[in-house]
């Protein structure tokens, strides 16, 4: 470690204590302000010390950005900042050194005892002072964690960023520590950052890592992607041991929900929802349980002693279960674990151990996901044509789901997708969803929020473009179709390639309106999105008994913004576009100017490719709309 020996000490002054005063005590408590706040009660102290330009401020603030996308509540006291302030009427001899860092571990303990995760970074340079803020959270019932920032003094000075070192070694600088003031680094620190050999980065997530195990963080706040692949040395094992198992054939509805858990989009989750989380989803679109997480995950907490404020809040809006048949979950239901196959062949897709096995009450589930009775909703049909038995539990699977159909390239995993945006050198990620072909006023959409996010001062926003992969309706535009759609809109440059990323989201098409839409939300957070563009009416249909929309158009985005365990995610409302026959293009549309507006709908779009008409000029890219004219006449050929 740094030190620095003290030539000499003097005494300190003891602290004076006020008299006639009484503490009181307050009536809310910390577990009901842990309630409140959501997240469950996370307060403590993390206190960076070291010396000037060690790259405290520059780590709590990096750490103070990275657990705010995450949604825990915190906040960065800087010794700098404090001193325009709180501390403006002290200097820097002993006394006043002494009274910054009395003053400033008091106001830490109420930021900690209020619930927040207050990062305090300050030289700090007298081991008694750090001791006696330490023994203030202590006898408050507060965590306090001390993290010495340990830059060699040579170093700082290299860095110098304020040119306070050059001016001490000239003598400007009376009493600056670690020239001609003492620094006593800590004795055994809680954590020990040593920014010569780490990125400001690795030491962000070395103390994330470490507030983890002290349960401080919840298990999401660390892992966001947990993908559920056995280990490629040891898959053989596995499919050996899975020889002598029963099986449950699975559908292809079934297999896309096990690519979407597999790959980690529905992170944290381990397989398919066991009773307790199925039903945290359908009532409150949330996961609070622990029950989705490894045994041993956070020391000193057992499965059945976890709770939210350990794990966190995930929001997680739409069941993702198994249903099977009465008589397979006879067959199975004394079995510790079953392999899951696929096809006529029953190729091996995964094991699924540790089964719960529960009523699947169709009625409740539909009207509590769809907000709807109907039989005719596409995805309800098959939902009331399912097994009256769900099974939950863990899943192993052995590789990769692939398809085989030209499009795989395509299917890019979360952890891929993170890969591929720092390749990139993405520094802000927004998302926009979409099942159906790409307008022009899709794209001016996209564009304009990129120049918002540059605005904003990020410097190389890059766009997600993430169509719906898995199962949709019949009279849908197919997958092969719109990804073929897709790319003659980049090739046309109404989207720039340079700065787009184009991917296959696996998940099925559901149609439950804002209940939907959370989860699409959700799972873009996996591949690290920040900003997340909502269109009208976001997984919406018309009632097919009535003709109605089944949901307000508006609900979608209102939904987002209010729902619970989204803070890291940026809501992009949707900006209606329509074509302009003035200007002869797509433009945001002015309600004063309605007049020059015209709304080209699903419906005549779909007229005008069928029968083979072209668009007026400027609603889509030209190679765009010759691949959805094609598949129209092809279509209408066929009928």
């Amino acid at each position: 470690m740094s030190e620095i020996t003290p030539k000499d000490t003097k005494d300190r002054p003891e602290l004076v204590k006020s008299t006639n005063v009484k503490f009181q005590k307050n009536f809310v408590s910390r577990t009901r302000r842990g309630q409140v706040l959501g997240t469950g009660f996370r307060g403590c102290t993390v206190w960076f010390t070291g010396f000037s330009g060690a790259g405290k401020t520059t780590i709590s603030f990096g750490l103070e950005s990275y657990l705010a996308t995450k949604g825990i509540y915190c906040y960065t006291l800087d010794g700098d900042n404090i001193r325009h302030g709180l501390c403006k009427d002290l200097g820097f001899s002993p006394a006043d050194r002494q009274e910054n860092v009395r003053r400033v571990g008091e106001v830490a303990r109420l930021f900690a005892d209020a619930g927040q995760v207050c990062l305090s970074s300050f030289i700090s340079p007298y081991r008694l002072d750090r001791d006696r803020v330490k023994s203030v959270h202590q006898e408050n019932g507060l965590p306090f964690f001390e993290v010495f920032v340990d830059t060699p003094l040579e170093t700082c000075e290299e860095r110098d960023v304020k040119g306070l070192y050059k001016k001490a070694r000239q003598g400007l600088i009376k009493g600056f520590t670690g020239i001609d003031s003492v620094y006593e680094p800590p004795i055994n620190p809680d954590i020990l950052l040593r920014t010569t050999e780490n990125t400001v980065d690795e030491c962000v997530e070395q103390v994330v890592e470490f507030l983890r195990t002290k349960g401080i963080l919840p298990y999401s706040a660390v892992h966001s992607v947990r993908e559920l692949f056995i280990p490629k040395e040891n898959v053989f094992a596995a499919l050996t041991e899975a020889e002598a198992l029963p099986t449950l054939r699975l559908s292809k509805l079934d297999l896309q929900w096990v690519q979407v858990l597999s790959e980690g989009w529905a992170s944290p989750l381990s397989g398919f929802m066991r009773e307790k989380e199925y039903l945290q989803a359908l009532h409150h679109n949330i996961l609070t349980d622990a029950s989705h997480l490894p045994e041993t995950d956070i020391d000193g907490f057992s499965r059945g002693t976890r709770n939210a404020a350990i794990c966190g809040t995930v929001n997680q809006s739409v069941p993702i279960v198994l249903p099977i048949t009465e008589g397979d979950k006879e067959r199975l239901e004394n079995c510790s674990s079953f392999l899951l196959t696929y096809g006529e062949d029953d190729s091996p897709v995964a094991i699924l151990s540790a089964p719960e096995f529960f009523p699947h009450n169709k009625e409740e589930r539909v009207c509590r996901q769809w907000g709807t009775s109907t039989r005719e909703h596409p995805y309800v049909k098959m939902v009331m044509a399912s097994g009256d038995w769900l099974v939950g539990g863990d899943l192993k699977v052995f590789e990769r789901i692939r398809w085989g159909d030209g499009l795989d390239s395509f299917r890019l995993t979360p952890n891929e997708l993170r890969k591929e945006f720092s390749r990139r050198g993405a520094d802000a990620i927004f998302a926009f969803q979409l099942r159906n072909p790409i307008h022009n006023g899709h794209a001016i959409l996209m564009t304009e929020t990129r120049k918002r996010l540059e605005e904003k001062g990020f410097n190389h926003p890059v766009l997600l473009l993430h169509p719906l992969g898995g199962w949709t309706k019949a009279d849908d535009v197919p997958l092969d179709v719109r990804m073929k759609q897709h790319q003659a809109v980049l090739e046309d440059g109404v989207l720039d390639p340079s700065n787009t990323v184009l991917a296959i989201f696996p998940s099925p098409m559901m149609y439950a309106g804002p209940t939907e839409v959370q989860w699409h939300a959700k799972a873009r957070i996996a591949c690290g999105a920040q900003f997340y563009i909502v269109g009208r009416d976001p997984a919406g249909m018309p009632n097919p008994e009535t003709g109605k929309d089944l949901y307000d158009a508006t609900h979608g985005r209102k939904v987002l913004q209010l729902a619970p365990g989204l803070p890291q995610l940026e809501i992009v409302p949707f900006r209606v576009a329509a074509y302009n026959t003035q200007n002869q293009r797509m433009e945001f549309f002015d309600p004063e100017r309605r007049d020059e507006f015209e709304f080209i709908s699903g419906t005549k779009m779909r007229r005008l490719a069928a029968s083979g008409e072209e668009p007026p000029q400027g609603f889509m890219a030209p190679r765009a709309w010759k691949v959805l004219k094609s598949f129209y006449e092809s279509r209408s050929d066929k009928s």
